[in-house]
């Protein structure tokens, strides 16, 4: 690649170039043309991605400035006194740019500047391996969302990857990111995540953009890509299920719709870890997935152990990791609405379960009341039960955000 210098207008031949320190200068004439300098220099074939590209300015200030991927303008920001641009996203590892910049005198006189480099291809082992939710799945108001990576995100990486997101939404929205360990994961992998402060607006976009190419995440090793998520926010679902009236209240948009009888976990089984696995876990409950027929089994138990199971139930809607769901009951019918009687699944009758399966969203909020077992933060999609405050201590930059509006 061969650096192209054009000292424009009257100044066309007032001037010379030099190569240092990283950049390429346009260096200005004798009769009061600018001077630009381009960072990366031109030529270098392993610019370091995190740095970006920076364009200033001496003796004038900055005009047209052109920073282009594959043809496509990469976005910046000129400074207030236009002598500095900077790109607004560091660079893809490996791909090629080229730049075009121009400054102008008090006087008149112009300088322009171009240069084209390549970002160095060293990226990092870290990757980002999934967002949760899907792209363009429609979800319930108290869904987060999850940036998750494939591997331990190193501590001083993090900060730099939360600064990275981009989450824009058609009601701006308080909320915060909150870093969590593969231990606090509900399926093991090292995630960021974004709860609201308080439930998303109903019937909304959302988007999302991980701008990780290019971060620096090791020593001289890169993210390697962008990620970008779009999803909306259903109609808001609620559910409230309380243990000494057995009963289940299901409002849309804040109407109640259906109620039904329940039963849930009768307790006694307090295992090694002191817990009493047969509680249902009282607190605020997401909506996860859904199974048309989950296979179920009591946690720490073998085939032959006092209290082992083994079932196919139907119309299985998961809202823990401890294996609770909302679920068709398959025993004796006089306890729903009336006792409890289940392992700690909220048993339903057939028909209420079979339409709340079809009906909900993930992410819908499903609140528990009157067990003696509470709902752990890390329990599933328990993340609603930490306070707001507490949650926004999980963030490497310390501080909750808005969403910007999504257009």
């Amino acid at each position: 690649m061969v650096l192209a210098l054009v000292l424009g207008l009257a100044t066309a031949c007032g001037g010379g170039s030099e190569t240092g320190g990283g950049g390429t200068t346009a260096k200005g004439g004798e009769d009061g043309s600018p001077k630009v300098m381009i960072t990366p220099a031109d030529g270098s074939g392993k610019a370091r991605p995190d740095q970006g590209v920076t364009v200033t300015a001496s003796g004038g200030t900055l005009g047209q400035v052109s920073v282009k991927l594959k043809g496509v303008e990469v976005p910046g920001t000129l400074s207030a006194d236009k002598t500095r641009w900077r790109s607004q996203w560091t660079l893809r590892p490996g791909a090629s740019y080229q730049v075009s910049a121009t400054a102008t005198s008090t006087k008149g006189k112009s300088t322009t500047a171009t240069s084209a480099f390549r970002a160095s291809r060293a990226t990092a082992a870290t990757r980002v391996n999934n967002v949760v939710p899907s792209e363009n799945e429609t979800v319930g108001t108290g869904m987060p969302v999850f940036v998750q990576f494939n591997k331990a995100v190193p501590e001083k990486a993090k900060a730099a990857i939360e600064r990275s997101i981009e989450i824009s939404s058609s009601t701006p929205t308080e909320g915060a990111w909150r870093w969590l360990s593969a231990g606090e994961s509900f399926n093991g992998l090292p995630s960021i995540v974004f709860r609201p402060k308080h439930p998303w607006k109903p019937r909304q976009r959302v988007s999302v953009t991980v701008h990780y190419a290019g971060l620096k995440i090791g020593d001289d090793v890169y993210g390697d890509r962008d990620v970008t998520r779009s999803f909306r926010i259903g109609d808001s679902h609620t559910v409230n299920i309380n243990s000494r009236t057995h009963r289940a209240v299901v409002k849309k948009n804040g109407r109640v719709i259906r109620t039904w009888g329940v039963s849930l976990g009768t307790g006694g089984d307090v295992q090694g870890d002191g817990v009493d696995h047969l509680l249902t876990t009282s607190g605020i409950h997401l909506t996860m997935d859904h199974v048309r027929l989950e296979r179920m089994r009591p946690p720490g138990k073998k085939k032959g152990d006092p209290g082992w199971y083994d079932e196919k139930v139907p119309w299985a809607t998961r809202i823990s990791n401890s294996g609770e769901y909302i679920h068709q009951n398959m025993d004796d019918p006089s306890c729903l609405g009336n006792r409890n009687c289940s392992h700690g699944c909220v048993r339903s009758p057939a028909n209420d379960a079979q339409w709340f399966f079809h009906w909900s969203y993930r992410g819908d909020l499903v609140t528990i009341t009157g067990t003696k077992r509470t709902l752990a933060w890390t329990n599933g999609w328990g993340l609603w039960q930490l306070p707001f405050n507490t949650w926004t201590k999980g963030s490497a930059l310390g501080n909750p955000i808005t969403t910007a509006t999504l257009r």
